[in-house]
């Protein structure tokens, strides 16, 4: 039977130009697209070319022009610091004008780079919308990362300046943001010319005279500054996938596409309504935090709640139901690794109890893949629709999901369910052939992409095509493996390469063994993700010692952890390594993460046929055993 969902999906596909023309009519435009889709220099496509707006004006003016500029824009709730404030479409114009005048006057114009290193607090998202009410690029590092990571990405988006708060706050501790920046731009090739800084009570930073300048200080003289119109191919920000520590990956984001997308799945896909309040408990230097903290609720005219504590702790596992019913959330967007904390310190639902969360009306996870358990437990205890989508840093929004606002489709745990509109999801095998329903392959994208996905990567298209587009032509590589069943649901099971989800963050493993590398007594290494109950996977990592280092390899292992804390930061978790003789590898030398990773998991494994040297697993098994893992597998 033909539902609104099937009528959409067919109709993207069949004329994907008139589609998303349709869509592109909920936006404000300064100039209407020449072209919708432009397919000349195909496999790079372009959306709304020749089209001219404003992400700002779109995200904030024209909702305070169209009398609902008393309605709240941005809700403030800190469990961390007791703080609750929001910010009205009014205000938020206000302060995000004042703002952009102080960038402004630190010489950032159309076109320029900014760098934003912010914790989860309202400045953040001003200090983005300014960047696009000027046509400046902003790019978000997160406030986590180390000053290495941050100096690459300074390196190569040459900005003109830099935001960033004196410090983020964690439970029991204060994470001081200014030594991190101070030591990157001293690292950093590229010199940056000013340093605009958010002083927080709890920390006040050292300001360096003549490049650092006070966000209070400079916002009480700003001159407020209107919008800028920009090209819809303009560049709106670059977003680098994290965990890197080679070149930079900057992914590019439009602002034409991103605009008509991002709105029109809050419409379809989230089923949200303006004037309601939609919350993703992420963080602004996500992608998740990019599309649904900043840009999409208020493209949408929805009310966003930005959160700065935890799912546990803050002050327990019941600060999520809350904050639901404290401020009417109509729906909450987490990762599942959220959804495991609370259910580890509340089976029993108990808290759940304690809170009226009538208002809510469904539960979205991504991030990771949501493992049946936690989703039905979710399920059964706020007795919503729960709802698992899949997309990537590089789409910006949904591969696949449940699109509540066109047709609820009956849930199957372990699948986002269906593509949506806009998306043809393929599985193709080693030959680049499609696949029957049920049969795993290469989980790809029939080009071209819809509006708001990546249209290139910073300064980088040559990689761009390599790393997506090469391997299979006319085809976008999701780098994902998985399975399409024959009800049409497809079923994401695992990565293609070696880039592993600690809690929702992708991490690249190859980026942790460059780090292992650099210690002098390490002469091979690998890393690989082990299962965790709680953040989904978490490193680990194999070093082999160079001949003739005859040190504890306690200490060993107990530097290796404090240089990847130092090199990529807190967020990538590596907290153990084990010392092995060798490692396993196929006769070409290719290590065999993945069968390494099935022993710690304690999975059935078969040594491939390609195995250099067999003898090797069982020593892999006793190191594992000597940490706690592989327990007892062929007991």
């Amino acid at each position: 039977m033909t539902n609104p969902y099937d009528i959409a999906h067919r109709a993207s596909l069949a004329d994907p130009e008139a589609f998303w023309a349709e869509a592109a009519r909920d936006i404000d435009w300064t100039k209407p697209a020449d072209k919708v889709l432009d397919g000349s220099n195909a496999p790079l496509y372009r959306w709304f070319v020749g089209g001219e707006l404003n992400t700002c004006y779109n995200a904030v003016d024209r909702h305070v022009e169209r009398g609902r500029g008393d309605q709240a824009a941005v809700i403030y709730d800190s469990p961390i610091t007791g703080a609750k404030s929001s910010l009205t479409y009014a205000q938020l114009q206000d302060q995000v004008a004042r703002f952009a005048g102080v960038l402004k006057s630190q010489g950032v114009d159309k076109g320029d780079r900014v760098i934003l290193y912010m914790p989860m607090i309202p400045e953040a998202v001003i200090a983005m919308l300014a960047c696009a009410r000027l046509g400046a690029v902003h790019s978000v590092v997160f406030g986590g990362f180390a000053p290495h990571e941050l100096a690459t990405r300074i390196d190569d988006a040459t900005p003109k300046a830099l935001v960033c708060a004196s410090c983020g706050l964690e439970p029991g501790r204060i994470v001081k943001y200014k030594p991190n920046i101070d030591a990157a731009i001293e690292h950093a090739k590229h010199k940056i010319g000013s340093v605009v800084v958010f002083q927080r009570e709890q920390e006040v930073a050292a300001l360096i005279d003549g490049r650092d300048v006070d966000w209070a200080t400079e916002m009480a003289k700003a001159e407020p500054q209107p919008c800028t119109p920009v090209a819809a191919t303009d560049p709106l920000y670059i977003l680098y996938t994290s965990g890197t520590t080679g070149q930079p990956k900057g992914v590019v984001r439009d602002n034409g596409g991103h605009a008509v997308a991002l709105n029109w799945t809050m419409k379809t896909l989230y089923d949200i309504a303006p004037g309601e309040v939609f919350w993703a408990a992420s963080d602004v230097g996500w992608v998740v935090g990019h599309s649904y903290i900043c840009y999409a609720p208020l493209l949408r005219g929805a009310t966003t709640l930005m959160f700065e504590g935890k799912p546990v702790g803050t002050p327990d596992a019941g600060t999520f139901w809350r904050v639901i019913q404290e401020h009417d959330v109509k729906a909450l967007f987490t990762a599942p690794t959220a959804f495991r904390a609370i259910r580890r310190e509340d089976p029993n639902g108990d808290f759940v109890k304690k809170y009226d969360l009538s208002g809510l009306r469904a539960l979205f996870l991504a991030g990771e893949r949501s493992d049946p358990e936690t989703l039905k437990w979710a399920e059964e205890q706020l007795k919503v629709p729960v709802v698992d989508h899949w997309w990537q840093t590089e789409t910006g929004w949904a591969i696949c999901g449940n699109p509540l606002g066109l047709h609820q489709f009956p849930v199957k745990h372990g699948s986002p369910t269906k593509a949506m509109p806009g998306w043809d999801v393929q599985i193709l095998d080693e030959e680049k052939k499609p696949v029957g329903p049920g049969q795993i392959g290469a989980l790809v994208c029939k080009l071209p992409l819809p509006p708001g996905t990546l249209p290139t990567l910073w300064n980088a298209e040559q990689r761009f095509r390599s790393a997506y587009l090469d391997e299979y032509p006319g085809y976008y590589k999701t780098g994902d493996a998985g399975f399409i069943d024959d009800d049409g649901y497809v079923y994401v099971m695992t990565r293609t390469d070696d880039v592993i989800n600690v809690a929702g963050h992708r991490l690249s493993t190859g980026a942790m063994e460059e780090v292992l590398a650099m210690h002098p007594d390490v002469a091979e290494c690998a890393v690989i993700g082990v299962a965790d109950e709680l953040k989904g996977q978490t490193p680990l990592g194999f070093v082999c010692l160079k001949a003739g280092v005859d040190r504890p390899e306690a200490d060993i292992v107990k530097e290796l952890v404090k240089l990847v804390r130092d090199e990529i930061g807190p967020v990538a978790a590596f907290k153990q390594a084990v010392v092995v003789k060798r490692l396993p590898k196929t006769r070409s030398g290719k290590i065999l993460r993945g069968t390494m990773q099935k022993i710690a998991d304690n999975q059935d494994f078969k040594a491939p046929a390609t195995i250099d040297d067999p003898d090797i697993l069982p020593e892999i098994e006793e190191a594992l055993e000597g940490i706690g893992l592989a327990k007892n597998r062929n007991k």
